[in-house]
């Protein structure tokens, strides 16, 4: 999410059982109230995906959309192996190493960096610099072989940038236009643009699993909108429904070293609407996900007819979503506010969802407290990296036992990338990868 103040060759361990007893307690007062309340998905009889967006590439297991990325391409060899920053507010890269967790090099990009983004063909790393309120918004290309930045290519409001299934188009996601910019994927020249008028701060997007459409949110207006990636069109917006109650901010952490973290008090949901984040796609396609700092957990969306069908309590400033490895669990980072601005050492912490109940199993605090926000998944699946909003740092969670290990960066770290990551294509954004 921008600042504007209007406005995952290997698998990895399955995670641990993780016994909860007090916090389990809280969570299913909260989770009680809601309306409606998520249930497992229904059992559906076993298909196949029949790719609709054509030249994407074939879908191997209808049942998991993430069944290749357990495995490197070619086009990684010879990567290095890092952590890769954007500081919002230093405009600089810090480039990690995370078995060192240290920082080895860091480099100047343009204004306001916001994510790192892989490239379809997972040559380039983009850095989206997008010049809030400015006109000289830019895409840095970072080569992944080196570590290091090459030239920039300018670029009208570039917050976010994803790509379409087949590889043809980059969509640069012009959040402060509600225009969503489909250009070459290699130069970045225009091709065509969809307007979204009723989508303000257009943000973070998935697609379906046969590639006919897209999801994105809306972080302005608490709602979602839809889009036909065939016909090049809308086919139209959700508003998502807050739930009864949320959690109460509160300035003082609860993460203690050793201990689980536990919800705190809830209160009346008194917002009319939401600030949906990040989104992603079940396993099987069928369903979507999606963080909202508003409401604090996960709205889930049918995504063929588009409608709400529940929702998961999680944790205080729902935010960012990263499959686990095994694409078994969906990790959620909230980031432990409800503001944009939010306070250092607040209430942040990561919740673990079952996929296939739908269910909270773990939950992670961060001693002395934090804001985790986005990231990803280390290709062995052991780890989940996090930059830390408000705090100036970027977290390593042990996804086996919630440790927590940290490295101070730049100044408003965001959108940070882990590469290289396994899979055969970049859909974009911090790495989702098919």
């Amino acid at each position: 999410m921008r600042t504007r103040e209007g406005a995952l060759r290997r698998f990895g361990p399955l995670l641990a059982a993780v016994t909860i007893t007090a916090a389990l307690a809280g969570l299913a007062a909260h989770s009680a109230a809601q309306a409606p309340a998520a249930s497992a998905p229904p059992a559906q009889a076993p298909r196949t995906v029949a790719v609709v967006l054509p030249g994407m590439p074939p879908v191997p297991v209808a049942s998991n959309l993430y069944s290749e990325t357990g495995k490197f391409s070619e086009a990684v060899k010879g990567d290095l192996e890092r952590i890769y920053v954007p500081n919002l507010r230093s405009s600089d890269v810090y480039v990690v190493d995370p078995q060192a967790l240290k920082v080895v090099d860091r480099f100047k990009v343009g204004v306001g960096p916001q994510h790192i983004v892989p490239s379809w063909d997972l040559r380039t790393l983009w850095v989206t610099n997008n010049a809030e309120g400015r006109t000289d918004g830019s895409l840095t290309p970072i080569d992944p072989k080196t570590g290091k930045p090459g030239k920039a290519v300018m670029v009208d409001d570039p917050y976010n940038m994803y790509f379409t299934p087949d590889g043809k188009s980059a969509i640069v996601v012009a959040e402060a236009r509600k225009r969503l910019d489909f250009r070459d994927p290699h130069t970045m020249a225009m091709q065509y643009s969809i307007d979204v008028p009723e989508c303000p701060g257009v943000n973070h997007a998935d697609f379906a699993i046969d590639g006919r459409f897209a999801i994105f949110t809306c972080e302005f207006t608490g709602s979602l909108v839809k889009i036909d990636l065939v016909e090049r069109k809308v086919l139209g917006y959700l508003k998502l429904a807050m739930p009864s109650t949320r959690f109460k901010e509160e300035r003082a952490p609860r993460g203690e070293p050793g201990k689980a973290w536990e919800p705190g008090p809830t209160e009346v949901c008194t917002v009319e609407r939401g600030m949906p984040q990040d989104i992603r796609s079940s396993p099987d396609g069928r369903r979507f996900f999606i963080a909202d700092m508003h409401a604090d957990g996960v709205h889930v969306v049918d995504g063929a007819s588009f409608t709400k069908v529940g929702f998961i309590p999680t944790g205080l400033g729902a935010h960012g979503l990263y499959p686990s490895r095994d694409g078994t669990k969906l990790y959620v980072a909230n980031r432990g506010s409800h503001k944009i601005h939010g306070p250092k050492k607040g209430d942040g912490s990561v919740s673990v969802i079952d996929f296939a109940t739908e269910k909270v199993v773990a939950r992670w605090g961060v001693p002395g407290g934090g804001s985790p926000d986005m990231g990803n998944v280390s290709a062995d699946g052991k780890y989940l990296w996090l930059a830390a909003r408000y705090d100036d740092v970027i977290y390593r969670f042990d996804t086996t036992s919630g440790e927590v290990k940290q490295v101070k960066v730049g100044a408003e770290p965001h959108g940070l990338t882990v590469w290289p990551q396994p899979g055969r294509y970049s859909l974009g954004h911090t790495g989702n990868l098919r």
